[in-house]
């Protein structure tokens, strides 16, 4: 038995990689354009999905999964057997792992950005924040994005289209830099565009 369920686990896992690699292909707000599509079908707003809307949304996206694969990963997701799943935990499942120092940082620069420590933070109050931080992006300093450019992408990675809410959750904000994290090979290079781009400290030295 045990053989049989870590079989159908490494199957799972492959699936969830193979859907995570195809999003990724798309950018690093793929898995995001994903999770706007099920927030679409959510008629009923209880962020969770069954199996029909789940392989709908997958097929909407245009992911390249065959029926039965998408039905075993929905039932892996389906942890109760009540045949929903919810899909802002799929989702954090299929952001590309971090380790866990640019998880640390990436929190700091939320709880520093979190001035009023409610856990949201407001896309209307991010725009003075961020403008002073926008000229560090790379693509700023490349000469590929304006600061204006820079600044409108941050917004648009996490206002969720036809239901922008201005608020970012700081499970959003990981599953951002989650993507940026994918395309960066050194932890401490990503610690060091973390904060330079925040405005953190120093890392301290062990």
């Amino acid at each position: 038995m045990s053989s049989r369920n870590d079989t159908v686990d490494e199957l799972s896992t492959k699936y969830i990689k193979s859907l995570r690699d195809q999003c990724m292909k798309k950018g690093i707000q793929g898995i995001k354009g994903l999770g706007t599509i099920f927030r679409s079908m959510d008629n009923d707003y209880t962020r969770r999905l069954n199996l029909d809307e789940f392989k709908r949304g997958m097929r909407v996206y245009g992911l390249d999964i065959d029926d039965e694969s998408l039905t075993r990963m929905f039932n892996k997701f389906d942890r109760d057997g009540n045949s929903v799943v919810d899909f802002e935990e799929f989702l954090a499942q299929l952001r590309p792992p971090m380790a866990q120092c640019r998880v640390d940082v990436v929190n700091q620069a939320f709880d520093k950005l979190d001035v009023t420590k409610d856990g949201l933070l407001m896309v209307d109050d991010l725009t003075g924040t961020f403008s002073k931080y926008a000229e560090r992006h790379p693509k700023y300093q490349s000469g590929e994005w304006s600061q204006e450019r820079v600044l409108e992408s941050f917004i648009e990675t996490f206002d969720t289209p036809g239901n922008p809410d201005g608020k970012v959750t700081r499970d959003e904000f990981l599953n951002y830099y989650a993507g940026v994290s994918s395309t960066v090979d050194e932890d401490e290079y990503f610690d060091m565009m973390m904060r330079s781009c925040w405005g953190l400290p120093s890392k301290k030295k062990k």
